[in-house]
């Protein structure tokens, strides 16, 4: 019950259909004037789908600057463990890790990994093709979401968010564990933190002491999501001009990244790009737990009709839609993907 509740008064948690069901009436409308429902495809010409769903991430990383990467590392179906371990040597690649499926999206399989074991287990539950990063342990964890129209010189960020990582704070008398049941946000994630062996849930924490609980800022994860949108100003969008110009195809779509502090932000210095995402990605700031579920209406449609300005002008340019046939069988090829991903 105190679950139902939790989610029933916050709709950040409700499901995606429902979030999205008012708006995909002016999605229908779009595609109508575009006279193809697969628009969004021409959106990003140089991501599959146009970053929409089952994007390989590793294409995407191939067109991003290595300036603005972390080291990364594409592991095939059938690379051993010994073979891995050698590729991360050659790329003085140190645990801890992150490994996440080179094809999914809303944090689904990915694992920070701390020792060879670990990593061994990751190989072994998968025989797919995978991506290894390094870990950055920036303190920031920001999503900025960029569009431009492709005959523009200047694009716009609509959406700036800081991601705060799901975690505690000790008060010196309370475990871990009661800490967890105490914080709505932690009580939803702690059937996913049980499985944690990294977690001392019998820990006292002192006070103030915080404990970092999930060390990625994904929301379905539990982390917290935080509109920063009053900070975007002339020096960030032309900071994130000349980066998403050095991507070629990327016109729409949102990045997640991770640096030292704002005024790298800002000026676009010290940056690590954990992921781009395309036409699939959501504006962030809208997960903010004071933003109303209207406004995010608002806000979404918004983004759809970038999309389709970007979409069309690239259609004219001789950018095909994808197709019904080619919908269907990439939808297949995901849930096939997606069952037959983790072997045990």
């Amino acid at each position: 019950m105190r679950r139902f509740l939790i989610k029933l008064f916050s709709w950040e948690y409700w499901p995606m259909w429902l979030v999205y069901l008012p708006v995909s009436f002016y999605y229908f409308y779009l595609a109508g004037r575009a006279k193809s429902f697969f628009f969004f495809s021409a959106s990003n010409p140089s991501i599959e789908t146009g970053g929409m769903f089952f994007e390989s991430k590793w294409k995407i990383f191939q067109l991003i600057p290595l300036q603005y990467l972390p080291s990364t590392l594409l592991v095939c179906e059938n690379d051993t463990v010994e073979k891995i371990e050698r590729n991360l040597q050659s790329a003085a690649m140190n645990f801890p890790l992150i490994a996440k499926p080179n094809r999914g999206e809303r944090g689904w399989g990915v694992r920070k990994l701390n020792s060879k074991s670990e990593l061994r287990a990751y190989r072994n539950q998968t025989q797919k093709e995978f991506i290894i990063q390094s870990y950055v342990d920036a303190p920031l964890e920001f999503s900025l979401f960029y569009y431009r129209n492709p005959s523009s010189s200047k694009g716009i960020i609509s959406s700036l968010t800081l991601k705060k990582l799901l975690s505690v704070v000790g008060d010196g008398k309370a475990s871990v564990r009661e800490l967890i049941l105490k914080n709505d946000r932690a009580y939803l994630q702690y059937k996913r933190l049980q499985q944690n062996p990294e977690i001392d849930f019998n820990c006292i924490l002192e006070s103030n002491e915080e404990l970092v609980l999930v060390p990625y800022g994904n929301h379905v994860l539990g982390a917290m999501f935080v509109n920063y949108n009053h900070f975007i100003d002339a020096t960030l969008t032309e900071s994130f001009d000349k980066i998403s110009k050095s991507i070629n195809g990327f016109y729409f779509g949102r990045f997640d990244l991770r640096c030292p502090s704002f005024a790298d932000l800002r000026n676009g210095t010290n940056i690590s790009i954990l992921e781009l995402n395309g036409a699939g990605a959501e504006p962030a700031h809208i997960y903010d737990p004071s933003f109303s579920f209207f406004k995010a209406q608002k806000v979404i449609a918004q983004h759809y009709k970038m999309m389709f300005d970007a979409a069309r002008e690239n259609r004219e340019r001789g950018v095909e839609y994808m197709s019904f046939e080619g919908f269907k069988s990439t939808r297949m090829e995901e849930r096939n993907y997606k069952l037959n991903y983790f072997t045990t």
